[in-house]
């Protein structure tokens, strides 16, 4: 695992949308998970303005993988998880919407959605670089506290706290849904590359429980710590409660420029 502090979003931002490219550049198929929330709304920002301005590679090859999907929501509804990454990213970038997956949650095709899935990410070759944020309390993705490191993507139950944090996208708390589906922490664990982008002091807890704390369900993130390939970019208050902030700091500026990430 590396950990880059950095000094802000827009720093990260800029340095995954290099991550990013240089896999589309170095791969035309590229296979990339997006995941969605506020976190990495600067990085897909970032993305759009290098794309707009021809400085960007070419998508058209590219397949995209959604982390999750809520359940319950009518067809095309506008804070659905595909419509919302169509939103903020994919039409940005010239992805058509028939290289763009989620989970299903058609009502009556639920009970085989996490394995119809799982089947779409392996016949497209597995993830490339996966983006990642993580929760207040360490959640990834839709894996709350208690997650089996070995999961699949399934329907879970959202907590009261996450239905709460999420209401802001919604007219009325009461119309976020209660449950969706999920990729799995072992699902997550499959993808290439990961790369987990963390911001402000309300997730300095979580990041460093992930990092540095035991391999745990209590705090699923901290699973990345199995994973070959994972690149964890923080700003400065993310990055405030880690015990090793100085020798990350150390590394990262001493690190070869021909490593890259």
């Amino acid at each position: 695992m590396e950990v880059v502090p950095l000094g802000s979003a827009s720093e990260i931002a800029v340095l995954a949308a290099d991550v990013i490219e240089a896999v589309v550049r170095r791969k035309r198929a590229a296979v990339l998970g997006l995941a969605t929330g506020s976190t990495p709304l600067p990085v897909y920002q970032e993305l759009i303005r290098r794309h707009n301005a021809a400085a960007g590679p070419a998508y058209d090859g590219v397949t995209c993988f959604n982390l999750d999907e809520y359940v319950g929501l009518p067809a095309g509804h506008e804070q659905s998880y595909r419509a919302t990454i169509a939103r903020e990213l994919t039409d940005g970038l010239g992805i058509s919407p028939a290289q763009v997956n989620g989970p299903d949650p058609s009502p009556a095709e639920l009970p085989t959605a996490g394995e119809r899935y799982e089947a779409l990410i392996k016949a497209a070759g597995g993830v490339d670089v996966q983006l990642l944020g993580i929760g207040s309390d360490g959640h990834l993705a839709f894996n709350e506290p208690g997650s089996s490191l070995a999961s699949r993507t399934r329907i879970k139950t959202l907590t009261a706290q996450t239905r709460k944090d999420n209401a802001r996208f919604f007219d009325s708390p009461d119309e976020v849904p209660t449950h969706v589906l999920t990729q799995g922490l072992g699902t997550v664990l499959e993808a290439r590359h990961l790369l987990l982008i963390a911001t402000g002091d309300g997730k300095a807890a979580a990041a460093a429980a992930a990092v540095e704390g035991p391999v745990s369900a209590s705090c699923p993130a901290s699973v990345l710590q199995l994973h070959p390939h994972v690149t964890v970019l923080l700003d400065q208050a993310a990055a405030s409660r880690l015990d090793r902030l100085d020798y990350y700091t150390e590394v990262y500026a001493a690190k070869p420029t021909w490593q890259g990430l």
